[in-house]
């Protein structure tokens, strides 16, 4: 080695000797001007698996052969000319491999950025100094902030979306409660006022489709609130998907009938059956049908068809209605969701049913699904449960007809807090030929039955009244020996199944 090599070492030892303290917890490697590696620091040897002794005094390029690959190469030769280069982490790849150990142990790569630089004495450039630092954690920390960031925005998306429906869905809602209470007030109004008026059998007609359209939009609601709490029961039966299909067909013949469309029928003559709520079910169905006879012109065509599909019953409702849009199809079957919202908008409903209908196949083991070819060119709708292979229910001996109903000689009892509602129950039961004694309050209902002035076969109760409830009514009659076993019904509003429970706890 001559004198210049060996002074050109010492410089570089006693000043990279700060540098490698201060810096230790970074790589640093020198070489001199033939690029041969001149020091080798500690981070380098742990991170590398390459120590100090087997890299100093060898080529860089010749250490790392891919850097000419990389065309970092020329970064150094421009260092040698008294060029500085930062690199960033985008440069991890190519500027330090990662050792075995560190592959070992499950590390693939290492972000890294690096400065490149000229290594002077004086105003001589006798080599390069490369410092290369770790920012694993750094882009890393970067990379999980971008994807909270995005995270957020896709949130606030979905919140905003959400915000969307809810105002529709009030806007709906408002407008769906409002419009059937208007017919119902207005004719009620009519008939109180005109009571010789002609229409008068017209207008009960409306006032009762109306008041029965209130009612199935409250059910819809409350069960869908018990499908999201994870409250609705099943009662489960082994049922022949004919009977259940039909008895839906029977709801909605009358409003198929109204606008001349024909609903046609094809039952597969193995007659499957499937385990299943009949009641749910046939709510399932209706609302399929129902659909298909609201969004189909006047004179159209309803085609119902069963079929066995593998282990499945396959019901097909096709009709030749205004079908869906293809960009509507994925959101068909969510909650709240409506292909037109509008003020504008032709037909009427909450945008439940269809979603009722996912959830009760769901919930029986199915599945829904439903295909158009678009706008004006019908839709089918395809609803399949498994097969039941258990014997089905022995069929109900047929009765013989009976006598009219008659409630004649029957004492009741009737406690409601709710003029019209309390004479409302009067005037149907005393139609029956029943003796009804009607009172507004716990208290008068206790006077009556614990002194025995008026002894009821049968009482019937309302729930939410004031000053003693329904729940603490039925308590005490149960206290009393004279009325411990008397029937008694609850009347209430409050339709949730712990309700139900409740109300049997307490006596009922």
């Amino acid at each position: 080695m001559s004198g210049t090599d060996r002074q050109s070492d010492e410089l570089l030892a006693t000043g990279l000797l700060r540098w490698f303290e201060d810096l230790s917890d970074r790589g640093i490697f020198t070489t001199d001007r033939s690029l041969t590696v001149r020091a080798w620091n500690p981070w380098l040897e742990a991170q590398t698996g390459i120590p100090a002794g087997a890299a100093v005094g060898k080529p860089l390029l010749a250490l790392y052969p891919s850097l000419i690959d990389r065309r970092l190469d020329e970064y150094y030769r421009n260092a040698l000319a008294g060029e500085v280069h930062v690199l960033s982490e985008r440069f991890h790849k190519y500027l330090l491999p990662i050792s075995r150990s560190l592959q070992s142990i499950g590390v693939s790569e290492m972000a890294q950025s690096a400065r490149i630089a000229p290594l002077s004495v004086g105003s001589e450039v006798v080599g390069t100094i490369t410092v290369i630092e770790d920012v694993t954690e750094r882009v890393v920390s970067e990379r999980e902030l971008r994807n909270q960031i995005s995270a957020s925005e896709r949130a606030r998306s979905v919140a905003e979306e959400a915000s969307k429906l809810k105002d529709e869905f009030l806007a709906t809602l408002s407008h769906e409660i409002r419009t059937p209470l208007n017919a119902v007030l207005g004719w009620a109004r009519i008939l109180r006022t005109q009571p010789r008026i002609k229409s008068r059998d017209h207008g009960l007609e409306v006032i009762e489709r109306n008041a029965a359209s209130q009612l199935r939009l409250v059910e819809d609601l409350l069960d869908m609130a018990r499908v999201i709490s994870g409250k609705l029961r099943l009662d489960l039966k082994t049922i022949p998907m004919e009977e259940v299909v039909q008895a839906a067909i029977d709801v909605v013949t009358p409003a198929a009938v109204a606008k001349s469309i024909t609903i046609a029928t094809s039952f597969d003559t193995r007659r499957p059956a499937v385990n299943g709520d009949a009641d749910r079910l046939q709510q399932a169905i209706w609302n399929l049908l129902a659909n298909a006879v609201k969004f189909t012109e006047s004179g159209g065509r309803v085609d119902v068809q069963t079929a066995i599909v593998g282990p499945t019953v396959q019901l097909t409702v096709r009709d030749t209605g205004q079908g869906i849009n293809r960009d509507f199809l994925p959101y068909l079957f969510d909650r709240f969701r409506q292909a037109d919202a509008s003020a504008s908008r032709r037909h009427g409903g909450l945008g439940l049913g269809l979603a009722l209908v996912r959830q009760i196949a769901e919930l029986h083991g199915g599945s829904v699904e439903a295909e158009s070819a678009g706008a004006d060119r019908g839709s089918a709708f395809f609803l399949r449960l498994p097969i039941s292979h258990n014997e089905l229910n022995a069929p109900c001996p047929q009765r013989p007809e009976s006598a009219p109903v008659t409630l004649k000689g029957v004492g009741i009892l009737i406690l409601d807090d709710n003029d019209d509602g309390r004479e409302m129950l009067v005037v149907a039961l005393r139609e029956y030929g029943a003796k009804v004694k009607a009172v507004a309050t716990a208290r008068e209902a206790l006077d009556l039955l614990l002194e025995s002035r008026f002894m009821p076969d049968v009482l019937i109760s309302d729930v939410g009244m004031p000053d003693m409830d329904g729940y603490e009514f039925i308590r005490r009659i149960r206290t009393n020996a004279a009325t411990r076993e008397l029937p008694a019904i609850a009347v209430t509003a409050y339709a949730n199944p712990e309700d139900r429970i409740r109300a049997v706890v307490a006596g009922y």
